[in-house]
């Protein structure tokens, strides 16, 4: 290898490319952004020792990659043959964060995940039909501008610069078409779950197996939706689909630009990056034509602003609250608001008339005593759910003698929220009748646990189906395994509410709760 010193940022090449920073080196070459003094615009430089026996490839590779047109390669601008000791590959230039960074944070929502990995497996297709495989297709490779754009880097060099000793044959350029076709279904179950199918690669965790076998990203992930599950699967498990199974890059793009045009589901929302820009993780990415590279300070183009996040019911009330203060309107609600307090006071007169002479629905006198309340059935409850429901079959095991035994939630990964998935989830308690309730004491496993008890009037006979038929009585935050909640005194119902919003962590980046007993107490 040459002695001479190596590049450092200010160095020009061929007079006319100023080195400015290292981007990145791996496989013996260098990656730089560097300013062409010509036509004044950052360029990617890819620097080579020009004694290393790989050079005669690398610069072969790159005039080759000229023949793939696919905007979303990164272009050959230039070659230079052992120029001040190397040889020099020059690229045009993105402004983009790389994917591995947003999936280091969280997955992407599921349409987003099927719209990038079906640009990646088009712009694939477009270079196998031209005899150029990537051989190192990672989130790392993969670019995303602030426009929503996708970028790849990399067509060409990691072949080049791969150790070989023979030239490829048609099996040899077979078996790398094939190698794509596996990283583009490892790269959407990356997408979709921020786990690696066979290893820690670009800072992602390996992906789970059972039994020999990767599992599914539906059972790694709660919200992924079952035709991208299913796409995914049919790539990286064709012996499970032998009659379906996706084994070429243009198959996969069909496949994944279908699924992408589906109704948006429950989990597919923004799951809080970091970023720049949010348009990095838009449904309509921008798709720009092929000319020369942008300038050093190009105009901007306005990103696409995300639709606002829905309101929640306490908005949506006060905002009803706010338009009935106008006008007319204002008169009505005073209207209203005097009769519902004459009405509240003649109800109160009456049924403490009533209460006198025995009336059975009258509140229970002090001097009942508290006794436990019997509890007919438990059923669970999880709303916010794919399926409204979570393992139905625990439910009745809170009310067996067996202190070990009781319901668990699904597993949920990341954070102790339920993933930042749903608002919580829980247990239903019916009671029969209605009765007044004053304490619930719960046995829990792990902690600390976020619950709280919800409840539903009296005027319901019928299980409630979602949050807005219940209203929180009481809450409780890091909460230990046994505990005891007093309720207000006039807390009439049938059905209560268990509801668990933080969840107790059983492994690094893990997190289940669990309810073992569950005991009302009341009048």
């Amino acid at each position: 290898m040459s002695d001479r010193r190596p590049h450092v940022s200010g160095d020009v090449l061929a007079s006319r490319y100023e080195l400015a920073d290292l981007v990145s080196e791996s496989l013996g070459a260098s990656n730089w952004r560097a300013v062409d003094r010509v036509l004044h615009r950052n360029v990617r430089v890819e620097l080579l020792p020009a004694d290393d026996p790989r050079g005669p490839n690398f610069l072969e590779a790159a005039r080759r990659s000229t023949s793939v047109t696919d905007h979303r390669f990164l272009r050959v601008l230039d070659l230079l043959q052992d120029e001040d000791g190397v040889h020099v590959v020059v690229r045009e230039w993105a402004k983009a964060t790389p994917l591995s960074r947003l999936l280091a944070q969280s997955p992407l929502p599921n349409r987003r995940a099927a719209a990038i990995v079906a640009e990646v497996a088009e712009s694939l297709a477009h270079a196998h039909d031209r005899g150029l495989v990537h051989r190192r297709l990672t989130p790392h490779q993969i670019m995303l501008k602030e426009s929503g754009a996708v970028r790849i880097v990399g067509l060409g060099v990691a072949t080049a610069l791969a150790p070989a000793d023979h030239q490829d044959s048609d099996d040899d350029l077979a078996a790398y078409r094939a190698a794509d076709v596996q990283a583009l279904g490892k790269l959407l179950y990356a997408c979709l779950v921020s786990r690696w199918p066979g290893g820690h690669v670009d800072g992602l965790r390996a992906a789970p197996t059972e039994h020999g076998h990767l599992l599914r990203p539906r059972k790694v992930r709660a919200g992924v939706l079952r035709d991208v599950d299913d796409i995914c699967d049919r790539i990286l498990e064709p012996a499970r689909h032998p009659h379906d199974a996706l084994t070429t890059a243009g198959d996969i793009a069909r496949e994944l630009y279908e699924a992408r045009e589906g109704d948006e589901d429950l989990f597919d929302e923004p799951l809080g990056y970091d970023v720049t820009s949010p348009d990095l993780l838009r449904l309509d990415p921008v798709v720009e034509p092929s000319g020369p590279p942008p300038g050093l300070e190009p105009p901007r183009r306005r990103p696409k602003a995300f639709e606002p996040k829905p309101p929640t019911r306490r908005e949506r009330f006060a905002a009803r609250m706010q338009m009935m203060t106008h006008g007319d309107r204002a008169l009505v609600l005073l209207g209203l608001v005097t009769a519902i307090i004459l009405s509240g006071v003649l109800a109160f007169l009456v049924g403490r008339e009533a209460g006198r002479e025995g009336d059975p629905y009258a509140q229970s006198a002090p001097d009942v005593p508290v006794r436990v309340l019997p509890v007919s059935r438990v059923v669970d409850f999880d709303p916010q759910g794919e399926d409204g429901s979570e393992n139905p079959e625990q439910a009745e095991a809170i009310l067996d003698e067996d202190p070990d035994n009781g319901w668990r939630t699904s597993t949920y990964y990341g954070r102790a929220d339920l993933g930042g998935l749903k608002d919580g989830v829980g247990l239903i308690l019916d009671l029969g009748t209605v009765r007044q309730v004053e304490q619930v004491r719960l046995r829990l496993a792990g902690s600390p646990t976020d619950l709280s008890i919800l409840t539903a009037p009296s005027s319901i006979s019928e299980l409630p189906t979602s949050l807005d038929d219940l209203r929180e009585v009481a809450t409780l935050n890091g909460a230990a395994e046994d505990l005891s909640v007093a309720l207000p005194r006039d807390v009439r119902t049938r059905y209560v509410v268990v509801w668990l919003r933080g969840l107790p962590q059983i492994a690094e980046g893990e997190y289940r709760g669990e309810i073992r007993a569950a005991i009302v107490r009341g009048r």
